[in-house]
């Protein structure tokens, strides 16, 4: 593909930056416990940013009266890390591709609560940015991008779908520069939707974990800043390959073969190259629940047959930031690629009953050359990126 990582910027319930989140994951220290921001009677742990609205827009220097959406509050944070890190010279044609699942829910709902109650009063001013497109223009507007701009919105995989189509605007000359990724923030309607679905574990999530009992949702940002080989920026790793695949089974649910992650993983391996015994580490969709964690090792024996590689889900950290996931995770692969780490798997302490699968008891550093990382999402959207070391 000949697509160089030249930029990185995350936020998480592991801290504001790429140094905190690295820091965390060096030491197995997760993110996840009580909420203390988002309104709802529910009280499952959540891996949430450790920072009010209020502090994110003294961060950003922004005014605090200004009514922005937290969601865009977190992109806006990621992306400008991902640009200053970047450091290319300016003028540059940059574009942007977002994704966001909850857009701006969080301001809607306190809309709602006054509307509710009388349809003649709510603050209209929190619903102006309820569009997912919305947290994207904020985005763009706040880090001087001017060209470009696109939003996605595919559940899951939603970040790593925004990497896969800005690579494809490099590769055919469309955008010199691109920085990619995702945002979402933590809200009511989130928590209660999922908890209506009785996926929610009241602990803290233990994927692949025999006893695991749900996941903890999150929230956070990450975007990667790419240009093809031959542009001028200085390298950190680069993008091999990227597939999406559908498992056309159901609308929340994967199937028990893993059918639609098999295929990406399949046909990311084919674009990039490379044969599964290259891959050196995989950065698990790996959510927690018995669907997602069963499927997902399934799809693995059917790629890497019994020798599956060294393999985690950090969602074991972050929680599962839903579209922002894969952008979080893309950083985080390339941190395994810059560092040489395997990250643990964390409270990981017994085997499904159907596998051997046995993901990183604990961080460790190995030879990792390739790393596969996976996002997988509601409506069988399936995307597997492949990431390289230089």
């Amino acid at each position: 593909m000949g697509i160089k990582i030249i930029g990185l910027g995350v936020v998480s319930s592991l801290g504001v930056d790429v140094a905190s989140n690295m820091e965390a994951l060096k030491n197995g220290k997760s993110g996840i416990g009580k909420k203390r921001f988002v309104r709802t009677r529910l009280d499952f742990p959540v891996g949430e940013v450790k920072y009010s609205n209020a502090d994110l827009h003294a961060l950003l220097g922004l005014e605090t009266q200004r009514t922005v959406s937290r969601t865009a509050l977190l992109g806006a944070m990621a992306v400008k890390e991902a640009l200053r890190m970047a450091d290319v010279p300016s003028g540059v044609n940059w574009g942007l591709v977002s994704s966001t699942s909850v857009g701006g829910m969080d301001l809607t709902e306190h809309f709602y609560r006054e509307f509710s109650l009388n349809p003649k009063r709510g603050r209209l001013r929190y619903v102006a940015g309820h569009d997912c497109a919305s947290s994207t223009d904020f985005i763009a507007g706040y880090c001087g991008i001017e060209g470009f701009r696109t939003t996605l919105s595919t559940a899951c995989s939603s970040s790593a779908n925004a990497i896969l189509f800005a690579s494809r605007l490099l590769e055919r000359g469309v955008l010199d520069y691109v920085v990619a990724g995702g945002t979402d923030a933590l809200c009511a309607f989130t928590l209660n939707g999922f908890a209506s679905l009785k996926i929610l574990d009241s602990e803290p999530c233990r994927p692949f974990d025999r006893e695991r009992g749900g996941l903890n949702l999150g929230e956070g940002a990450g975007y990667i800043a790419m240009c093809r080989d031959e542009t001028p920026g200085t390298a950190c790793a680069c993008l091999l390959s990227g597939a999406n695949a559908n498992d056309a089974f159901h609308q929340t649910a994967s199937s028990a073969n893993g059918e639609g992650a098999c295929r990406a993983m399949s046909l990311a391996l084919k674009r990039s190259g490379l044969h599964p015994e290259d891959v050196d580490y995989v950065n698990l969709h790996g959510t927690g629940t018995p669907n997602n964690d069963y499927s997902e090792q399934a799809a693995l024996r059917r790629i890497f047959g019994t020798r599956i590689p060294a393999c985690s889900s950090t969602k074991s950290y972050t929680g599962h930031a839903l579209a922002a996931a894969g952008g979080m995770e893309a950083v985080f692969s390339v941190l395994a690629l810059r560092e040489q780490l395997c990250f643990a798997n964390l409270r990981f302490e017994n085997k499904m009953d159907e596998t051997s699968l046995v993901p990183q008891r604990k961080t460790e550093r190995r030879l990792v050359r390739h790393v596969m990382s996976n996002s997988f999402g509601f409506g069988g959207n399936c995307t597997t990126l492949i990431f390289g070391r230089l």
